[in-house]
């Protein structure tokens, strides 16, 4: 792998859906999440980094170094405890480590050198750990990693409309069922979607961190390209018609950065042509970056 980045990195990326629900929410019945003073729609960092994942395990084929950590169905100690396998460390044999003579708290649980060896192995091998950091002391123990990629909740530019419709599904699923519905036949229920909503996301890359995890050029390319695909091969009915529109990209000059992150985001704007009708498409609003508030120490990339 290439060696870590030595640049700041601070992003913005746009998004939109179209007659769908970018993200439920589990707790208000799978309504899309809103603001409920502004009316804003809201999509959580936690979505965004699940359809990262799932681009980049989709086209590395879940292989090191770019497997993923956090995936459906995964047993995350399972991971863990073969980072150890792989080093060739028994957990369960010596009572004191041998690179470092401190005694285990109990069986089964790294110590010293042996947790900083399993870290490192998780960093290398998982693409999201390096990333995004993860919490990898649940088991064996292989520490906490802080990841040098983060990002916010994505708000849309205007106020959305989430509305609620009817369905009906033809079928049934057992014989009771149709026996109670009197040979009818049929199942309701409902759906939810936003007619039409612009997001906006905003997203930060250090290169300290990324020096401590790991994370490369290579990798950077991949988060971009990643971030332009976020909905390409993570369709669902549900959702409707979303896509990646606009990734706004400031590169910094130095490791910690030449300016404050809300200076840039502020040279971002966005407005909508016609303020007398509803939004429908992505051609009713016009996104705009105002060259004169960024330093020539920092590098504009629109992709």
């Amino acid at each position: 792998m290439s060696e870590a980045i030595q640049k700041r990195y601070d992003f913005v990326v746009f998004f939109d859906v179209k007659d769908g629900n970018p993200n439920g929410d589990p707790d208000a019945g799978n309504l899309p999440r809103v603001d409920p003073e502004t009316g804003h729609g809201l999509v959580t960092d936690v979505s965004l980094k699940r359809k990262v994942r799932n681009y980049v395990g989709l086209k590395m084929d879940d292989q090191p170094p770019y497997s993923i950590f956090v995936k459906e169905k995964s047993i995350l100690n399972q991971a863990i405890e073969q980072a150890y396998i792989s080093l060739n460390i028994d957990l369960n044999e010596p009572p004191v480590d041998p690179e470092d003579g401190k005694k285990r708290n109990k069986a089964g649980q790294g110590q010293g050198k042996e947790v900083d060896r399993a870290r490192q192995f998780m960093c290398h091998n998982f693409f999201d750990i390096r990333t995004f950091g993860a919490v990898l002391s649940t088991g064996p123990n292989a520490g906490q990693v802080r990841g040098p990629v983060q990002l916010t909740f994505a708000r849309s530019v205007d106020p959305v409309v989430s509305l609620e419709h009817g369905i009906t599904r033809m079928a049934v699923a057992t014989e009771a069922e149709a026996e109670n519905q009197g040979g009818g036949n049929r199942t309701m229920g409902r759906k939810f979607t936003i007619p039409y909503g612009l997001y906006r996301a905003h997203g930060f890359v250090s290169a300290p961190l990324a020096n401590q995890t790991g994370f490369s050029e290579i990798d950077l390319e991949l988060l971009w390209e990643s971030l332009e695909n976020l909905f390409e091969h993570d369709r669902s009915a549900a959702r409707g018609l979303m896509g990646t529109r606009k990734l706004i990209i400031f590169e910094h000059s130095s490791k910690m950065g030449n300016i404050s992150v809300q200076k840039l985001f502020d040279a971002v704007t966005v407005k909508r042509i016609d303020e007398n009708k509803p939004a429908r498409e992505f051609s009713d609003y016009i996104i705009a970056v105002d060259q004169e508030m960024i330093p020539p120490s920092v590098k504009l990339i629109e992709r």
